[in-house]
């Protein structure tokens, strides 16, 4: 079981976390992102920089995931296509999509982008807060334990 991180996007906090559970649990960690990351020097943390262009890093991800594998991503698409490969995707916000909530959250991201379209929404989700940051790292801990 490999972790992989759809980096581009992944807030500095969540990545802090993933690096010191990474350590913890001896899991291999890549982080893939069409920028330079800096990683902290440990043979289990790999950094993967992907050429720019719309989805690029999704489609790394997608091809070189295995099932069993934790993908971290908040971006549903993504997690939609991993979970059709058997693997297993969690959101910064400490949630694990899933076969039964995936369909309902791609609606819910289309009508939400269709709205933005018109203007008659702006902005995207709020920051993550103390709560959010905890809800990652127990649900986190909590798949490692039952996944090595």
């Amino acid at each position: 079981m490999k972790i992989w991180v759809d980096a581009d996007a992944c807030p500095n906090v969540i990545k802090e976390i993933l690096f010191k559970a990474s350590q913890r649990t001896k899991t291999e960690l890549t982080l893939v992102a069409n920028q330079y990351l800096r990683t902290p020097p440990s043979p289990l943390i790999t950094a993967v920089q992907v050429p720019s262009g719309f989805d690029v890093a999704d489609s790394h991800i997608v091809q070189e995931c295995s099932a069993g594998d934790l993908i971290v991503t908040a971006d549903i698409p993504l997690a939609a296509e991993v979970l059709q490969k058997g693997a297993h995707a969690l959101n910064p916000r400490g949630e694990f999509y899933d076969q039964e909530n995936i369909r309902h959250r791609l609606a819910m991201r289309n009508f939400m982008e269709e709205m933005r379209s018109t203007g008659q929404v702006s902005g995207g989700s709020p920051p993550l807060g103390n709560r959010e940051r905890m809800d990652f790292a127990n649900a986190l801990d909590k798949f490692l334990a039952q996944h090595k």
